[in-house]
């Protein structure tokens, strides 16, 4: 795979400011820097994220590719930042090597009409006909998820150095590992402003590493809704876990497409949604 040009631009996740707490004393406290980023694909404007910027390359890449504006990451030619007028400049191939962008004006008029606001935490969101193009992920017939990798993943994300624990506001999700002798261990941690946000930039990284997602988990702070249940088959994840809950039609989408959904994990506590068939209790203690 020929992998496209990176800027490599990360802002600082934080700035300091003053507070007064509850006695009147001012205290220097730490608060998430929220940046605009504005989206171009070819030199045409897409979508203004808001951002901690954390890793604004990968965000932009995930998020072409789960609004399906790309069809993979080797038709990019580079990727390219710069914070003095918040922008995200993604160049395709075809305009790379000859001059030609990847979208007619009249594709691109349609593609980018079609913009839905969605529960998202205010980031748009390209449907299009992307609900009914959406196909269950390829799962081998062994994937399985058990209870003692659960609680891995649910350790590694409460003991994980997080911007949230300096400054809140934020949301943070996890790529992990399902294989034997590994699994439960976090591959990829992003925060950001939003939790979709934070999916857009992991699967932007999974595009570039070349990493596939049926052998994963997918860990959230935030809901999952239906966009969250949408972007995560699209990258071929099966299992989802949040520690928030979740909404009707992300639990509608889950049976749909097969995936295992796990909520409201708190500590050893959790609710076991949706495919529970793939799921593996650990056997309880036997009395003394």
């Amino acid at each position: 795979m020929t992998r496209p040009t990176l800027s490599r631009c990360p802002r600082p996740a934080t700035v300091t400011v003053s507070a007064q707490d509850e006695h009147g004393h001012v205290r220097a406290v730490e608060i998430a820097d929220e940046h605009p980023l504005t989206l171009y694909l070819d030199r045409r404007e897409v979508v203004t994220l808001m951002t901690l910027g954390a890793a604004p390359e990968e965000l932009a890449l995930g998020y072409l590719r789960n609004q399906r504006l790309l069809g993979s990451v080797s038709e990019v030619a580079a990727i390219q930042v710069d914070w003095s007028v918040s922008a995200v400049a993604v160049t395709s191939r075809s305009l790379a090597d000859r001059g030609v962008p990847l979208w007619s004006d009249e594709a691109a008029a349609t593609s980018l009409a079609r913009r839905t606001v969605t529960s998202g935490c205010g980031q748009g969101t390209l449907f299009g006909d992307l609900l009914e193009s959406l196909a269950p992920p390829a799962l081998p017939a062994e994937a399985r998820l058990s209870e003692a990798t659960l609680m891995r993943v649910l350790d590694e994300a409460r003991r994980h150095d997080s911007i949230y624990k300096q400054a809140g506001a934020v949301h943070g999700c996890a790529l992990c590992t399902n294989t034997p002798g590994e699994a439960g261990r976090i591959l990829r941690y992003v925060e950001d402003v939003g939790r979709h946000n934070a999916v857009d930039a992991i699967a932007g990284w999974m595009w570039l590493e070349d990493i596939a997602g049926t052998d994963k988990i997918f860990y959230t702070t935030g809901r999952l809704t239906s966009e969250m249940v949408i972007k995560c088959a699209q990258i071929g994840v099966p299992f989802l876990v949040s520690r928030s809950g979740l909404t009707r039609m992300g639990h509608t989408l889950a049976e749909d497409l097969g995936l295992t959904l796990i909520g409201r994990c708190q500590g050893r506590h959790y609710l076991l949604f949706t495919g529970a068939q793939r799921f593996d209790r650990l056997e309880p203690a036997a009395p003394a």
